[in-house]
């Protein structure tokens, strides 16, 4: 099975995908990191020299070369879901699970490390929570797509194992 995790940039995919793999006995995925080990070069060096759409497409094959993949967790970029269909193509290849956070907790966790992050490191406080805000309505729909929508602030591992063995026994 595929796990998928979506979110928002900073909704904690990559530590839950982690903590959820060791629990599953599965293997871990960060396609962020992988695009980097590809690319040879960092998510904000990758922006700066070949651009957002050069970063997109990457992220794209990144997901799909894991198709055919088993006993597999995936933490996903934030605006992966959004691009090329992925979402689409995620729910026919596994189980998405969309970790919902408020905006007030996605600026806490990211603005202390805005820098790291391309689309934001420009970006004052104020302007950050409207850019969070803004494109967190614009996303949201594609994140509900998922077949598992569960908060991401103090998230019960319990609760998201009970919710994958619902979908598993369907």
């Amino acid at each position: 099975m595929l796990i998928f995790l979506v979110g928002f940039m900073g909704s904690g995919k990559s530590t839950v995908g982690k903590k959820l793999a060791a629990r599953l006995k599965y293997g871990f995925v960060d396609t962020d990191k992988s695009i980097e080990c590809v690319a040879g070069k960092s998510i904000p060096e990758i922006f700066d020299s070949d651009g957002e759409p050069y970063f997109r497409q990457k992220e794209t094959e990144i997901l799909r070369s894991l198709e055919g993949r088993k006993n597999l967790v995936v933490a996903t970029g934030g605006g992966a879901p959004c691009h090329a269909d992925n979402m689409q193509w995620m729910n026919e290849q596994g189980i998405t699970i969309y970790l919902e956070m408020h905006p007030g907790s996605i600026f806490h966790r990211i603005a202390p490390r805005k820098s790291e992050r391309p689309l934001l490191k420009n970006l004052a406080d104020v302007d950050l929570m409207e850019f969070i805000i803004n494109e967190l309505d614009r996303r949201k729909p594609i994140y509900k797509k998922a077949r598992i929508v569960i908060k991401g602030e103090n998230l019960k591992f319990e609760e998201l194992e009970q919710k994958l063995n619902q979908i598993v026994g369907e």
